[in-house]
């Protein structure tokens, strides 16, 4: 559906007549609390508040699992929705009606023609089904599911079919109770095949069928699992305009509220492997179709879930496919941990002889992916010079998927522990001229892209905290060298993204600042201090008064002339070396003059 006006220009006027507190509020119960609101997550159990909503800039930010963003936002993730869907619920909650765009000849046909497609698999998805239920002919499906401890509930559940083999069912099961015009729309979706001679055969022939729904329960296609010999043993639709396996996840649309409650998806490679879990009790679990992980399905996930483990057989193929995964994650920015099983299981094979304890046992120690990555490569070429070497060259593709530099800082850091290698050369030896370019980013400082990060003092986290709870003094604390004191550290960064922010708004609030940082060690940093100071657990003591900031202004003072005595004192001793005596004579004098600054000033030790 199109609509008159821009996509933006719609969206903005809905969004400004959405109440975003009264919207969130029909399924959070919310508390005033200053300027916000609180109330428990209904992304995450806990049971102290730490989902905030902030009326004045119209989002919402939980604390404990990171969910953000606006009305929209929140609506597409409590609801399963696509911005179109969100967009079009919430003009109907405020009685705004949105002017749709009057669509060609062509876009009409094309909106038909999918809504004939799902029509047709929709038909012959329950043409399959009822086959299995009821048929003699299916007899044996039926007992290959008993085998494999399906039992009918879960086959209902998955909507599960048969397509029968053409001994029994004919090469025409299918296309002879289509009409003509579904037999069209059918051979389209890959359900029919032309045969040269003319007419069609139907493409599934004694096969288990799994249907394929999108996130609004649509069959989008099917993957069949043959029953006796022939190859191959699992067969998916082709791609179709309302079907691309590679934005597409078998059980997501089942399982996907299990996922949402745990927080965690499982992701296994097989059909049968998935709907065995949920039999056996692990409902969070996802498979692709036939192909590797791709980013489109790790898009989807993260809608769902904070973390995905992949439970792949231990042999080599499944090593490399996680190993291949490692840089969607990292770009996604998702945590990722992979699960190995012993020699000669798969998932199926190792639930239905171990049990769900031992499975959930398995997964509790999943190793988080770059960690696998780094373990299996050690192993693979050891830790000689020429192994270090080969080790260095395999990392250099995760390195710069790393989605922000202290992302890389912290990799950098951890790989060289491991490696012998001191972080800046490992970091050196990785860094190529024809590295992939990472999305444009705010302004960054040099030291973060080319050193490790300096972990921050108790001094610099209470200016860093004092800055980001109270941005209504970051110019007084800017003209009092605040960015020096915190240069090399993550507060630096920080600090640019807030003055960033300010160059747009003179009055910003701090979730406003939360709300624009990437996943990741920056963002995490700022949510630990607004949720520290929403708890009124402020270990550093910050409550912004006249007299906290003439503190922390005058410390930044004695800081300024601490590393002006310090420079004073090298020139000092450079001078002395080289006998220059006039310039000597006129640094002795400077440090005197600062270091009786220096003596002046009395504050409050912070540290």
């Amino acid at each position: 559906m199109g609509y008159s006006e821009s996509g933006d220009g719609i969206a903005a006027r809905v969004k400004e007549q959405a109440d975003i507190v009264q919207v969130i509020g029909e399924y959070v119960e919310l508390k005033k609390a200053g300027v916000r609101y609180l109330g428990l997550c209904p992304f995450h159990g806990e049971k102290t508040p730490s989902f905030s909503v902030h009326p004045g800039q119209q989002f919402f930010y939980c604390f404990g699992c990171g969910a953000s963003g606006d009305v929209y936002s929140f609506l597409m993730k409590y609801h399963n929705l696509d911005f179109p869907e969100a967009l079009k619920n919430l003009a109907a909650r405020y009685q705004i009606e949105l002017p749709e765009r009057r669509q060609s000849a062509q876009e009409k046909e094309r909106e038909r023609l999918r809504k004939r497609m799902f029509a047709v698999n929709e038909k012959a998805a329950a043409i399959f089904r009822e086959f299995l239920i009821q048929s003699p002919r299916a007899a044996t499906a039926r007992r290959y599911l008993e085998k494999r401890q399906i039992p009918p509930e879960t086959r209902e559940q998955f909507k599960l079919g048969y397509a029968p083999s053409p001994d029994s069912g004919g090469w025409d099961f299918l296309g002879s109770q289509l009409n003509r015009e579904e037999s069209q729309i059918a051979e389209q979706l890959g359900l029919l095949v032309k045969k040269e001679t003319g007419g069609t055969y139907d493409r599934f022939r004694d096969r288990v069928l799994f249907p394929i729904f999108d996130r609004q329960g649509r069959t989008i296609g099917f993957g069949g699992r043959i029953l006796g010999d022939g190859q191959p043993k699992y067969m998916n639709s082709p791609e179709s305009p309302i079907f691309n396996k590679s934005r597409s996840l078998l059980g997501l649309y089942q399982q996907g509220d299990a996922i949402r409650r745990r927080h965690q998806a499982v992701l296994v490679e097989g059909n049968f492997d998935l709907v065995s879990l949920v039999v056996h009790g692990c409902p969070n679990v996802v498979a692709p179709l036939g192909t590797a992980l791709t980013v489109q399905q790790l898009q989807l996930l993260k809608r769902y879930a904070e973390e995905c483990v992949l439970l792949f057989d231990g042999d080599a193929a499944g090593v490399k496919a996680a190993i291949r995964s490692v840089p969607l994650f990292l770009s996604e920015q998702m945590a990722g941990k992979v699960a190995l099983l012993p020699a000669g299981h798969d998932p199926d094979t190792y639930i239905q002889e171990e049990g769900l304890a031992a499975l959930e046992e398995l997964l509790e120690k999943a190793m988080p992916l770059p960690e696998f990555v780094l373990a299996q490569l050690v192993e693979e070429h050891g830790l000689t010079l020429d192994g270090k070497n080969r080790i260095i060259q395999e990392l250099r593709p995760l390195l710069q998927a790393a989605a922000s530099p202290l992302q890389r800082s912290l990799m950098l850091s951890h790989f060289s522990e491991t490696i012998g290698l001191p972080a800046e050369e490992l970091g050196a030896a990785v860094t190529v001229q024809d590295s992939v370019p990472l999305p444009p980013e705010p302004e960054r400082p040099q030291a973060a892209s080319r050193q490790i990060l300096v972990p921050l003092r108790s001094s610099q986290k209470r200016l860093l905290t004092f800055m980001i709870l109270y941005p209504a003094y970051f110019n007084k604390l800017e003209e009092a060298g605040i960015r020096s004191c915190l240069r090399g550290t993550v507060g630096e960064i920080l600090f640019l993204q807030l003055m960033d922010l300010l160059k747009k708004n003179s009055e910003v609030e701090p979730e406003e600042l939360l709300a624009g940082l990437p996943e990741g060690g920056e963002r995490k940093i700022v949510a630990e201090i607004l949720l520290e100071s929403s708890s009124g657990n402020n270990e550093l003591g910050c409550q912004g008064t006249d007299a906290e900031l003439s503190e922390l202004l005058l410390w930044l003072q004695k800081e300024e002339l601490g590393e002006q005595s310090k420079k004073l004192m090298e020139q000092i001793t450079e001078c002395s070396r080289q006998n220059k005596g006039v310039e000597l004579q006129e640094c002795l004098r400077q440090k005197m003059e600062v270091d009786k600054k220096l003596q002046s000033l009395r504050p409050r030790i912070l540290e």
